[in-house]
């Protein structure tokens, strides 16, 4: 008997930010594929079939063809389990509702160990995908079994409950788009959009500006109407009641039809419609009262279609529409079969949060039966052929009338976001048609919702979706603001701690509150928080995260690169000092110079457009970094003659040197003399380099050479005694 083959997962790593793969996390895994080194994948008998019947999704896969199915054309030509797993980890992902894209497998200098990365979102889910990744990988190609379904349901299991809402991440994704960046800052859904003091929160659809007593006042559903009712917004005439006579005499009072729902429930639980008897008022009440658990609210009915508006800011974004369900009995099938057969079966439906519209449950839903009890009939009952049935009166809001909407109806919405005070509100209001003005037509607003879901306009069941995450982004962060505070990255193996301190000194003296990590310490404005290396990605966060924080310098040392990725993804300044090799990179099989060259790249691969490389033109590579830059570059060197500084300098582009033991800015058009190297400290004076590189940087931020010149001179070199 043939032994097995198998694959050795040898050391995993999350890379949490920008690195030598991509912009974006990452898990990369050493995996040591032993024998199968001498195997790809078209040697192996039977396995691309086996593994394209558990994964035939693969065929969406491009690879470096290019084209749909170019995976499987690699498949068939022949190529390695450590490539194959790569991609095997991201569909995987994909199944299990996260969606990923980005994947390498890279050869190491071990023979059949490979380093595999791909992208993930969340990197428990990304671990077990590599996990579970390698045992279908070791089925198809050892013809064993392999559980799938249980593997995706895991996956998904996991996705729930440990990835963002579809809500926050729709929001999220807007950000994104507008380049700015987020943190997310707890395992559930409260996410930071932007850096230190330009930042902003969410959490689901409540923010930063929403207000706890509009909230309160939201929850408050007698209050909210009274308000509303005092500012001329339509609402049902209504009171609250504490047993079922005092609710059966509202009623009388209010006239019926009435509606009976708890004080404080949400989401249509306990609530009961257009009733009229006083059995059928008594019933609902002790449904609402169960529900509630606290007092029961009897109101008007108002005859028409419930709808969900979504107001941000001062306006309507998205506007949803709900429907009443029926069943129609066969004279066969009771009433749970008819609602799985008729109601369930819809694609649209299911238990998930990803699901527009909810399975109906009559063991969870007794507002189903009591509407069934009304007209005589029991979950078991078998309804007459052709028999209509009614099962919900309210709920299923999730048919997008956007497009629909009268500017009277929005306006109604809008204002009565704005009496409660919500900046995000979900405004419930009851119309016979939203297309109509609301003079025309008897209407009210029921309800006003804070932090309000968005899944209606998002994923509607019918009609398109709305892009209510732009809206609230906008609203956050209007054209001219990114969220972005100025970020100062330094790499290098020459000085880097000293220059960061130095950039940061210069950036303080300018007027900004400055984070800054590095190896000499953790500093946040003019305090020392930590005196340990801080070169690490926590260290970064906790810098990005501090309200207080107007600008923020980094020292990225290549192993923080190499084992962390960095803790921003875009700069304003990227300083490379060298490419140098060190030992400890062979850690991370980084044997040589061109290696290193990768990763010092990283460094300049995420300045942004706006923003400048500042590099050594005496380094190994130099020019070759710059070619990579999207922004600007400034160069320079000890030497003013340096070809590549002269060659940069010629072509109008700005530079930084020294001549005659002075330190020159070197423009387009002009040169500046910064200050003599000999009015500095001996310690300063003799690191030129350093100076220059820290002078650059201070430049590239648009810092005047006035105040440069003088935090030169005011700089402290020694950590124990500096104070920002």
């Amino acid at each position: 008997m043939t032994q097995q083959k198998t694959i050795e997962i040898v050391r995993v790593n999350h890379l949490r930010g920008p690195n030598i793969w991509t912009y974006r996390p990452v898990i990369e895994a050493w995996v040591d594929i032993g024998e199968l080194e001498d195997y790809p994948s078209n040697t192996l008998p039977g396995f691309i079939d086996r593994l394209c019947a558990w994964l035939p999704s693969l065929v969406e896969h491009e690879c470096s063809p290019a084209v749909r199915g170019g995976f499987l054309q690699r498949l068939h030509e022949g190529t390695w389990a450590a490539h194959i797993l790569e991609h095997v980890c991201l569909e995987l992902q994909n199944l299990g509702g996260m969606r990923t894209g980005f994947g390498k497998a890279r050869e190491t200098s071990q023979r059949g160990v490979y380093k595999v990365a791909f992208r993930t979102r969340q990197p428990d889910v990304g671990r077990r995908a590599l996990d579970l990744g390698r045992e279908l990988l070791l089925a198809a190609i050892n013809d064993t079994a392999f559980d799938m379904a249980a593997a995706v349901s895991e996956l998904q299991d996991m996705v729930d409950s440990l990835c963002l809402g579809p809500s926050t991440a729709h929001i999220v994704d807007a950000a994104t788009a507008r380049n700015i960046p987020h943190i997310r800052l707890t395992s559930g859904n409260l996410v930071q959009l932007g850096y230190g003091s330009a930042q902003r929160r969410i959490w689901t659809a409540e923010t930063d500006q929403t207000s706890a007593i509009a909230e309160e006042i939201a929850s408050d559903k007698d209050m909210t109407k009274r308000m509303l009712q005092a500012c001329g917004v339509p609402v049902p005439q209504g009171r609250l009641v504490d047993s079922a006579s005092e609710a059966w005499d509202a009623a009388q009072s209010i006239g019926t039809p009435v509606v009976i729902k708890p004080y404080d429930g949400n989401h249509g639980r306990g609530v009961s419609l257009d009733l009229e008897s006083r059995a059928d008022i008594e019933a609902a009440y002790a449904l609402a009262f169960t529900e509630g658990g606290g007092q029961v609210i009897v109101e008007e009915f108002i005859r028409g279609n419930e709808h969900r508006l979504l107001v941000v800011g001062q306006h309507v974004a998205a506007a949803a529409r709900g429907t009443t369900l029926y069943v129609t009995g066969d004279g066969v099938s009771d009433m749970n079969q008819l609602i799985e057969q008729q109601i369930n079966s819809d694609p649209r439906r299911g238990r998930a949060e990803s699901f527009p519209l909810n399975v109906v449950e009559l063991d969870d839903s007794p507002e189903v039966i009591l509407e069934l009890a009304r007209v005589g009939l029991k979950p078991d009952s078998v309804p007459a052929a052709g028999r209509q049935v009614l099962i919900q009166r309210n709920g299923n809001v999730a048919f997008d009338v956007s497009a629909e909407l009268h500017p009277s109806v929005a306006h109604a919405a809008a204002l009565a976001a704005r009496v409660v005070g919500l900046d995000i509100a979900g405004v419930d209001m009851v119309v016979e048609n939203c297309a109509l003005p609301l003079g025309q037509q008897r209407g009210a607003v029921i309800e006003v919702n804070a932090s309000p879901g968005l899944l209606a306009h998002i994923k509607p069941a019918n009609g398109p979706a709305q892009p209510v995450g732009t809206a609230i982004v906008a609203h956050l962060f209007d054209r001219t603001h990114s969220g972005r505070i100025p970020v100062v990255g330094v790499t290098g193996t020459h000085n880097t701690g000293r220059i960061a301190r130095l950039v940061a000194w210069l950036i303080h003296i300018s007027g900004k509150r400055v984070g800054l990590a590095c190896s000499e310490g953790l500093y946040l404005d003019s305090r020392l928080v930590d005196a340990a290396d801080s070169t690490h990605w926590e260290a970064g966060e906790r810098i990005l995260i501090n309200r207080s924080v107007e600008a923020a310098v980094f020292e990225n040392p290549c192993a923080t690169i190499l084992g962390q990725g960095l803790a921003y993804d875009k700069c304003d300044v990227g300083v490379v000092t060298d490419i140098g090799w060190t030992p400890a990179l062979q850690h991370f099989d980084v044997l040589d110079e061109e290696q290193c060259f990768k990763v010092g790249r990283t460094q300049v691969d995420v300045v942004l457009p706006s923003g400048t490389a500042v590099i050594n033109a005496a380094a190994g590579q130099a020019q070759a970094l710059a070619d990579l830059c999207d922004g600007a570059v400034i160069f320079y060197a000890c030497d003013g003659d340096n070809p590549t500084l002269t060659r940069h300098r010629s072509a109008g582009h700005k530079t930084v040197f020294v001549r005659n033991d002075a330190v020159v800015l070197a423009g387009p058009q002009q040169e500046t003399v910064l200050l003599r190297l000999h009015h500095l400290k001996p310690a300063k004076a003799a690191q030129p380099e350093m100076v220059m590189a820290a002078v650059a940087a201070a430049w590239a931020l648009g810092i005047t050479p006035e105040l440069i010149a003088a935090g030169l001179r005011t700089f402290e070199s020694n950590p124990q005694k500096a104070r920002y």
